[in-house]
């Protein structure tokens, strides 16, 4: 069985693995979000070890559902790609707000650096399908920018305005200096970490002091 079934083959409920009929009645929503979810989870394990084209079955065993349910969620190989990027992308963006919620401006910018880097970490399972040419992917890119980038600016005004970094630096140039970074041929998983810090570090040279807002 690969990808490309026809829907219309696809068993009617989220319990394809018994093969047996459920009542129409039967509510199926919650358990269709944690089988979504628990299959997004295990694409993004097994991308980042077997690749993308690693074996349906292996994806759908490690989320612990039926390989129907899997086709059911995502039709298309593509699908599956671009709801882990796109669920990946959410995950970093929305960490900012939280991380500025809790922790002092320059820290919460060094610790969304840190997760940033640890997203591009994960995305190399997926880069080889991503450079493919194929055109389902063609808005990702537009995505990634406008998740991304707005959650990065926040993080740096707010930093820059209490004085802890310069205040010369564009989102774009930091997030592809940390995808740099991490992209490296390193058999060091810390490597990345360990260069981010060195990062955040040039970030507050000759940073300007903190700006007082008129109570």
């Amino acid at each position: 069985m690969e990808w490309g079934l026809k829907m219309s083959k696809l068993p009617a409920d989220e319990s394809d693995d018994a093969g047996d009929e459920a009542p129409k009645s039967r509510p199926v929503r919650a358990d269709a979000q944690r089988n979504f979810d628990a299959l997004l989870a295990a694409a993004l394990a097994v991308f980042a070890t077997s690749g993308v084209d690693a074996p349906v079955r292996e994806i759908a065993a490690k989320a612990g559902v039926g390989v129907g349910t899997l086709y059911r969620h995502f039709p298309q190989r593509s699908d599956l790609i671009v709801a882990v990027f796109r669920h990946q992308v959410d995950a970093c963006a929305d960490a900012a707000p939280v991380l500025a919620a809790e922790h002092a401006p320059g820290e919460a910018l060094a610790l969304w650096l840190q997760r940033y880097a640890d997203f591009i970490a994960t995305k190399r399972g997926l880069a080889t399908a991503l450079h493919s040419g194929n055109p389902a992917f063609n808005t990702l890119p537009t995505y990634f920018d406008q998740r991304l980038r707005p959650a990065l600016q926040a993080l740096l005004d707010a930093a820059a305005k209490a004085g802890q970094v310069r205040t010369d630096i564009e989102p774009d140039d930091l997030l592809w200096a940390v995808a740099s970074l991490c992209m490296s041929a390193h058999d060091d998983t810390d490597y990345p970490r360990r260069m981010v810090a060195l990062l955040v570090d040039g970030l507050r040279y000759t940073a300007s002091p903190a700006v007082n807002t008129p109570s």
